[in-house]
């Protein structure tokens, strides 16, 4: 009677200390459950989805560096419990306030990448990273408890350091997503490269693209349409992800790159919602757009050596000269900055760097007479942007006056070359564009062969018929 009513009470009170675990445990697993399901009822389906969870997704990077903090200060505490008994309670408290801080942090990280329709495998290890982390948390709170009782020892002496490289594991894909997937491998030397394959697709290796399209892609839009990030579905980091497009379609339409996505969202208004490269990103310059319209409009081929219409010389390109001291105008430069027409503008904080004069917001009104106001600068300015104004070619008796103009644009404007002969004086022009133009292969020639001009385009004027072997960087 006695055995039975002790085996009874012993098995009570294994009941209850089940139940108690259980009860331990139970948090953890259902939160664990909950992070678990979330990917697959708020999928990333590369699809924008909300300006405000953009707006407080981008706080994400500010509040990530606390839970990293306690994290890598909990494994300290605990090591150092050992000689201090008292530690172990800041331990328990660094603990559970990692985990509070670990939640809002992946919250804000998902709702940027919902938001902005990230998408891509280093998005997703980087989502399944940070879940992993959160779970190895949730379960390190009642295992830790279990450990300071004496039971279940082990359990919390291997979710420790699981955490730990769970968190190194995640951080590491978040890096890749802000810097780039080759952020520690982009100077490794051509050895080493090739010893781990990490070439990128082969293409012909002297082609234009790989010369010239392809490291314009690399450097301003693979962050955020490559391997680590593939928004919209769009991958540019190769040349057969490129030409596959993104969930909107192919973004490169050969020989059409006035139809071509690509080439309307570089040359949109920085002030356009749909501009890339998006967030501050360096955009495209006026040559790296000039490549890409005239690669697309030969074909967009992956590996033609030339591309008619852009010349670009191999020799090595002397370094600017001073162009001296435009203190004295500042006043008559300011009153050109404040108003609504042209504008000059410093090309650095250097008067010596010389100036740029700016058409954009008047283009379609700036004229041959416009233009001569701006006579009384020539010595100070280094770069003209005339694109699709209404100068002619009498423009080029003042243009003939800059001699120092390193760069002039004047795409698609009416001209036709017959003064382009008034340009040789001018010894530091190393770019000229006349895409657009009425410049025919007579009138070209007169420039065509200057031994200072290094890029020279002509495509989509008569001239580009006679300038298939034109002179291409290696």
């Amino acid at each position: 009677m006695i055995v039975g009513e002790r085996n009874t009470g012993t098995a009570r009170s294994f009941l209850q200390s089940s139940w108690i675990n259980a009860q331990a445990w139970l948090p953890a697993l259902c939160g664990s459950a909950l992070l678990l399901a979330s990917p697959y009822v708020f999928r990333l389906d590369g699809k924008p989805h909300s300006d405000l969870l953009q707006f407080f997704g981008r706080f994400h990077p500010v509040l990530l560096h606390v839970p990293i903090g306690l994290i890598l200060l909990l494994p300290a505490l605990e090591i150092a419990a050992i000689k201090r008994p008292g530690l172990g309670d800041a331990a328990e408290f660094v603990l559970r306030a990692a985990v509070a801080v670990t939640i809002p942090t992946l919250a804000l990280g998902y709702m940027l990448a919902y938001g902005a329709g990230d998408t891509g495998e280093t998005v997703l290890r980087h989502m399944w990273g940070a879940i992993t982390l959160c779970i190895f948390l949730f379960l390190c709170i009642p295992a830790r408890r279990a450990w300071k009782a004496g039971a279940h020892v082990l359990t919390y002496r291997l979710l420790l350091p699981a955490t730990i490289l769970a968190l190194i594991w995640t951080s590491h894909q978040g890096g890749s997503i802000t810097h780039g997937s080759d952020y520690l491998t982009h100077y490794m030397p051509r050895v080493l490269r090739r010893f781990f394959r990490m070439d990128i697709e082969e293409t012909n290796a002297g082609s234009f693209f790989s010369l010239h399209i392809y490291p314009v892609l690399d450097a301003k839009c693979v962050a955020c349409h490559g391997a680590s990030s593939a928004r919209a579905n769009l991958r540019l980091d190769s040349y057969s992800g490129l030409m596959r497009g993104g969930q909107d379609g192919a973004v490169v339409l050969p020989g059409r790159p006035e139809a071509s996505m690509l080439l309307a969202r570089v040359t949109l208004s920085p002030g356009d919602k749909h501009f890339m490269p998006a967030e501050g990103r360096t955009p495209l310059n006026s040559e790296e757009i000039s490549w890409m319209r005239a690669w697309i409009r030969a074909g967009a081929s992956p590996t033609m050596a030339r591309v008619a219409g852009v010349n670009i010389a191999t020799t090595a390109e002397a370094p600017p000269q001073p162009v001296g001291d435009y203190s004295a105008l500042m006043p008559d430069i300011l009153r050109f900055q404040e108003g609504q027409g042209p504008k000059l503008v410093a090309v650095s904080s250097k008067p010596s760097d010389g100036l740029i004069l700016r058409t954009n917001d008047v283009s379609s009104s700036f004229n041959d007479a416009q233009l001569a106001q701006f006579q009384k600068f020539a010595p100070y300015i280094v770069e003209a942007e005339l694109a699709r104004t209404a100068v002619t070619d009498a423009a080029f008796d003042t243009i003939g006056t800059f001699r120092n103009l390193r760069a002039l644009h004047l795409e698609g404007t009416s001209i036709t070359g017959s003064g382009l002969a008034k340009l040789a004086p001018l010894t530091q022009l190393t770019y000229l564009n006349l895409s657009g133009t009425k410049v025919t292969a007579q009138f070209a020639s007169s420039i065509r062969n200057s031994s200072h001009l290094r890029h020279l385009y002509l495509f989509n004027t008569p001239a580009e018929a006679g300038d298939k072997a034109g002179r291409i960087t290696p």
